[in-house]
Formats: structure tokens, C-alpha cells, sequence
């Protein structure tokens, strides 16, 4: 039931962890979210509904009015979430083109779209989804054709499959770097699970429309539902299969922001050398490459020769780090947990290159290249001499009071972790701005990091 909800409405507060876990690891998370395939099914189902009216006198706009305000009904039944607001705006635009007879239909609705979405909320540019999305659909729109033309099947089934194939290849090839450089993993049977979900994802969508309208009335015969049911439970059954093939499921892969733009370059300068074979694109193609040599290296050297100092958000808990060169050395107050197992630090440890982890203890004071780190804990102490405007890290709700501790230590920096009750957080925020002191609560602003 909970995937049924997911799949129709992009509800998906009720499925189990480990089912979402299993769908993400077999690179089919995107069809648990209602996106630009479910839409644009519903799409195909309501022209089909509504060819009638293209009969009459301008039909064909009153037919893109009503597809547009049913698509809207629909976007706001399962929520307005994000996908929903994306791939409902997407499709109306592309019922607008339709009923213009737009040669270059699914351009105009892709750029159209992203723009208009961007001019209502231009923060769109900085969400996951949107980059995702779009990119997806960018790469199936540039790069499909032209692995199409690169085989040309004889027999129906053997066509379908190879438009599968093409299709999915395509949209990861849009969001390859950007999906390694923010999730840090790559779904390696992720054409395995498309090419037996996506065919049927069509039937599933239009039978549960079909199941859903049957119940409402009262008249969905029982052995109808228990085979729907069967269907759902037999994709679980698939995912769950595909998602424990570990050794496909390549997993801490971790990308700078100037290692991602290369990757497209080399993405880009590829798709042109194979569009024209000539020596000019050829050597932009190898040049590509080079310059993601270099980044690598670079990287690497920068990421053995600075230091760090982090304070991490770990809701309840206290983590703080020290990076040295390759090696970290953490403290942390999570008792059954090694430092390895620590979600917050493993981005983190990814990116920094990190080969060698210890746990430490403080001692509530660190000197990080001259500047001093102050760790006042739940015990409340902090009379300590010889301390010139340090940093001030607050953790475990310590009962202090706060004006006469900024008083007395004049910090440059106050730092509130994860492991402080939210209501002294937003006190300590407050008194701290009215004394203009700088506050950084890693709860609202991410990981502190302090940089050599």
C-alpha cells in the first residue's frame, strides 16, 4: 500500500527504510516520486479522454485548457511537492505546444518550462531535484538519438529494448557527475532495473487510476486488488533482488565541484567527437581528459598538505574533527557507534582524502595554527587564562550564563553543535547577535569548517 501511494501520489512517508534504501541502491528511487513519467502518462490519458473536443470550434486550445487544469488538480491531490510542481509545469507546457502543433515540442517545453520555474523561484537552480531533472531530460533530448542511430534493430521487441537501453544510458549520462558529486554512489545495474520496471510502470500507474476510481465506488472486485497487490510485491521483490548485488553497487565515490564540471566537458567533448570525427574534436576530447588528470592530482597533493578544523551537525550528539594532513583525529560522545559508522564525517572523510582516523579527546581546548578553540561542555568551564578571542564551541546544553561568558572571553566565534536542546540554541543566537557576536548553529548552517 505504501508503494502504491508512492507510485500515484509521490507519498512515500510510508514506506520502510530499508525498502527506500533498496529502491536508491537499485538506481530506481525516481519512480517512488512522482516525476515526468507519471505525468506524462496521465498526459497520454487525458488526450486520449479529451480528443473529443477537438471537434468543435478551437477545440484543440479548450482541450489544452482542460488537460492543463486537470494536470493541476492532480499536482495539487499529491501535494505540490518539488517533482510534482516540476513535471506538472513541464507538461503544461508541452499540452501548449501541442495545441500550437510546436515543431520542436519537447525543446520548447524543457526550456520554457525551466525558465518560467526559475523566474517564480529562482532558488529552483540550487535544488538537487531541479539540477536532476533537468539534466536528465537534457541528456535524453541531446544524447539518445544519436545512440540510436548507432544500431538499428530488425524486430519490434528487439527495438523496444534498444530505446530502453538508449533512453536510460542517456539520462544518467545528463546526471552522472552531478549524482556522484552529491550522493557519492553509482547504481551499476541501474539498466537492469529499468529495462524491466519502466515497461511496466505505464500498466501499474493506469490500473492503480483504475483500482483507486473502483474503490471510491464501491464496486473493485476482491480479486482484482489482490492481483494488483501481486504486482506490487513482485517489483518490491525485484528491486530488493537487484539492490543486493553489492558488488554492482559502487558506493564512496567522492568528486570535487571542479572534478564534476570536467566530467561534463569530457561527456560533452565525446558526444561532438562522435557526432564528427575530425582531428580538431578529437584533440579537445584527449585534452579533456588531461585536465581531469591534472584536477585529480592537484587535489590530492592540496588534500595531504592542508589542515582542518570541523565542527559537525550530529542531531543530539557532539562530533568535532582535526584534520591532519591524510590523517583525522575525531571526538565524539556517540557511544556505540566507531568513528568509521559516523554518517556526518563520511562526506567529509570522502572528500578530504582522509586515509588514517583516531579517536581523541581534547580536553576541551584546541590550538589550530595559532587560534584558539574553546569546547565548553555541559560542566559549564571555561575560566581559562592566557585565552584571546577564541572560538567558542557550545555543546550539551551548558547551564552558563551566557552574557557574562562573552564578557569575560570577548570570542571572535560561537559555535552551537547538534548535541544542544534547540530552545537554548535560539537564546544563545539571540543574546549573541544583540552583543554583535558572530553565531554558527550547525543544525541551520551545516558543518563549521575552518580552513588552514
Amino acid at each position: 500500500m505504501a508503494v502504491i501511494k508512492a507510485l500515484l501520489l509521490g507519498q512515500r512517508q510510508d514506506i520502510s527504510k530499508s525498502l527506500l534504501t533498496d529502491y536508491q541502491n537499485a538506481g530506481a528511487i525516481h519512480i517512488l516520486a512522482v516525476y515526468g513519467l507519471h505525468v506524462g502518462i496521465l498526459l497520454l490519458i487525458l488526450t486520449f479522454i479529451l480528443r473529443p473536443i477537438d471537434r468543435f470550434k478551437n477545440g484543440k486550445y479548450l482541450k489544452a485548457i482542460g488537460i492543463i487544469v486537470f494536470l493541476w488538480m492532480f499536482a495539487f491531490i499529491a501535494g505540490l511537492s518539488a517533482s510534482v510542481v516540476r513535471a506538472v509545469t513541464m507538461f503544461s507546457f508541452v499540452a501548449i505546444g501541442q495545441s500550437f502543433q510546436k515543431k520542436t515540442l519537447i525543446e520548447f517545453s524543457l526550456i520554457t518550462s525551466m525558465l518560467f520555474l526559475l523566474l517564480v523561484k529562482p532558488m529552483f537552480l540550487f535544488d538537487v531535484g531541479f539540477q536532476l531533472s533537468y539534466l536528465a531530460v537534457f541528456g535524453i533530448i541531446w544524447v539518445q538519438p544519436k545512440l540510436d542511430s548507432l544500431y538499428v534493430p530488425k524486430y519490434y521487441l528487439d527495438k523496444k529494448i534498444w530505446q530502453l537501453l538508449t533512453v536510460s544510458i542517456a539520462a544518467q549520462v545528463g546526471i552522472l557527475p552531478l549524482s556522484i558529486y552529491y550522493f557519492q554512489q553509482f547504481p551499476g545495474l541501474f539498466m537492469l532495473s529499468n529495462i524491466v520496471i519502466i515497461p511496466f510502470l505505464g500498466i501499474i500507474l493506469v490500473a492503480g487510476i483504475v483500482v483507486i476510481i473502483l474503490s471510491v465506488l464501491n464496486i473493485l472486485p476482491q480479486f482484482l486488488a489482490d492481483f494488483y497487490g501481486i504486482i506490487i510485491s513482485l517489483m518490491n521483490s525485484f528491486v530488493r533482488f537487484i539492490s543486493r548485488q553489492e558488488q554492482f553497487l559502487l558506493q564512496e565515490i567522492a568528486i570535487s565541484f571542479k572534478t564534476m564540471l570536467v566530467l561534463y566537458f569530457i561527456i560533452f567533448s565525446a558526444v561532438f567527437f562522435l557526432l564528427k570525427k575530425n582531428s580538431k574534436r578529437l584533440v579537445i576530447f584527449l585534452v579533456s581528459i588531461v585536465l581531469c588528470q591534472g584536477i585529480y592530482f592537484l587535489e590530492h597533493k592540496k588534500a595531504k598538505e592542508q589542515n582542518a578544523f570541523m565542527v559537525f551537525h550530529k542531531s543530539r550528539f557532539s562530533v568535532i574533527g582535526n584534520k591532519i594532513g591524510k590523517q583525522l583525529n575525531i571526538q565524539h560522545n556517540i557511544d556505540s557507534a566507531s568513528v568509521d559508522d559516523i554518517k556526518a564525517v563520511k562526506p567529509f572523510m570522502l572528500s578530504a582524502k582522509i586515509e588514517k582516523i583516531n579517536k581523541v579527546d581534547f580536553k576541551n581546548y584546541v590550538n589550530f595554527k595559532g587560534k584558539d578553540i574553546l569546547i565548553i561542555d555541559s560542566l559549564g568551564v571555561y575560566q581559562l587564562e592566557k585565552i584571546i578571542n577564541p572560538i567558542v564551541i557550545l555543546q550539551d546544553s551548558p547551564k552558563i550564563n551566557l552574557e557574562r561568558m562573552l564578557s569575560i572571553l570577548k570570542p571572535s566565534l560561537v559555535i552551537a553543535d547538534g548535541s544542544n536542546y534547540k530552545k537554548d540554541v535560539l537564546f544563545w543566537e539571540k543574546v549573541s547577535l544583540e552583543l554583535n557576536v558572530p553565531f554558527h548553529y550547525t543544525g541551520q548552517k551545516g558543518a563549521f569548517i575552518l580552513i588552514d
